[in-house]
């Protein structure tokens, strides 16, 4: 099985001030990630998604390094497999799909590797959901 992973799940993974069905959610992911048929698709900006959140919560008090260092093991174990075609469509594919869901480039890089690989999508960002939806892109 496979699945795109948006950073606004991988993000529950650290932050525990979410809300209780948020981190049940991002948990579930989780612990399907760990299973040993499954993949999960990001797009080649998720790594730096995801350094972002953890200096930023860091910065900002709301966890502790130990935390992060957790963080990103936890992240080590699981087998991503990093799309890299999201900066080859930036200027065409990812904009349209931008401007027509009223979305973000990064959020649109998700929506468009769901649909090329045509796996679902999972996500917690309310409009990133919406659009996929609207694109008849299957969530979790």
């Amino acid at each position: 099985m496979a699945l795109v992973l948006d950073a606004s799940v991988a993000s529950r993974w650290l932050s525990k001030d979410e809300s209780e069905g948020d981190r049940a959610y991002a948990n579930a992911i989780l612990e399907r990630l760990t299973l040993p048929d499954e993949r999960a698709y990001v797009p080649c900006h998720w790594s730096l998604e995801m350094a972002n959140v953890a200096i930023r919560g860091e910065h900002k008090g709301f966890i502790e390094w130990g935390m992060v260092e957790l963080f990103l093991e936890i992240l080590e174990d699981i087998d991503f497999h990093i799309d890299l075609e999201a900066s080859t469509r930036a200027m065409t594919d990812l904009t349209d799909l931008a401007r027509h869901y009223r979305l973000t480039s990064y959020d649109a890089a998700y929506l468009e590797l769901a649909q090329r690989l045509s796996v679902p999508l999972a996500t917690l960002d309310k409009d990133l959901r919406r659009a996929a939806e609207k694109a008849g892109v299957p969530l979790i």
